[in-house]
């Protein structure tokens, strides 16, 4: 346990070293811990409840008002990533969040992959280092429907900064990966859905020299099993000889005293 506390320091202290508060860093190390434990809820105020040097107020300044530019740190937690996990794919994809409100910044009725169907959620388009045993994200974006773009005091309310339009998934992806080239990790292949907004053909046409080819589905999906209704006589799992067998031998077997079979005298 002192090792992992002993890295975990290590890890904070790294990925944070561009926040120029003292305190900044401390919270962002709190704010850290708080994700790690088991817990249903993952905002400020079960987190700061299960630490035991939380602090609900501090951590609510550090990820809300508080001025420090995340993109230095998100830049770190791609190197070392990539130090860690030697890429054979960048995987380009979109990530949901179920929601329940209407504040959430992004949050709308559209496509929710967590759980397969439309439904309130927040979405964000990512990219993902992936080998054969792990896959971590290197950077992603927040996507903004067209009715958060077209409402910019509805923009204001939430934070979002000024002049924000809207863009395609596929444009976001873009994005992306062009900040990640500035980065410097590389990969050798990129691939994207192709029936996923992140993906589709504008993303393969807007690279010069990208390929996009249509991989063929590799598993046949599962047929479901037949619907029985209720008050229907189940079928025997069995052949028809050997249920035939079964059903003989139960009706050669004598009656308890003083009971009688259904429908016989």
């Amino acid at each position: 346990m002192e090792r992992l506390r002993g890295e975990l320091s290590e890890f904070v202290a790294d990925v944070f070293a561009s926040l120029p508060r003292r305190a900044q860093r401390r919270w962002g190390g709190c704010y850290l811990r708080g994700l790690m434990p088991d817990g249903r809820r993952k905002s400020i105020q079960p987190m700061a409840e299960r630490l035991p040097d939380g602090n609900m107020q501090a951590l609510q300044q550090f990820v809300n008002p508080s001025p420090w530019d995340p993109l230095p740190v998100r830049q770190r937690i791609a190197e070392r990533l990539t130090e860690a996990i030697t890429p054979d794919v960048w995987v380009i994809d979109d990530v949901s969040f179920p929601k329940c409100g209407t504040r959430s910044v992004g949050v709308a009725r559209q496509y929710c992959g967590a759980l397969g169907k439309t439904a309130n959620c927040q979405v964000a388009v990512s990219v993902h280092t992936d080998t054969d045993t792990a896959s971590c994200p290197l950077d992603w974006q927040l996507y903004l429907p067209r009715e958060w773009t077209d409402d910019p005091a509805r923009c204001q309310a939430a934070g979002v900064p000024d002049g924000t339009v809207h863009q395609e998934k596929w444009r976001l992806a873009l994005g992306l990966l062009d900040t990640l080239a500035d980065w410097k990790p590389t990969a050798r292949v990129v691939v994207a859905d192709a029936g996923d907004g992140a993906g589709g053909e504008g993303l393969g046409r807007s690279r010069g020299g990208a390929t996009s080819r249509r991989a063929p589905p590799t598993r046949r999906p599962i047929p479901r099993r037949p619907h029985r209704r209720r008050g229907m006589r189940r079928q025997p799992p069995a052949t028809g000889t050997v249920w035939a067998m079964r059903r003989a031998i139960r009706r050669s077997r004598p009656a308890r005293s003083g009971s009688v079979r259904r429908g016989r005298l």
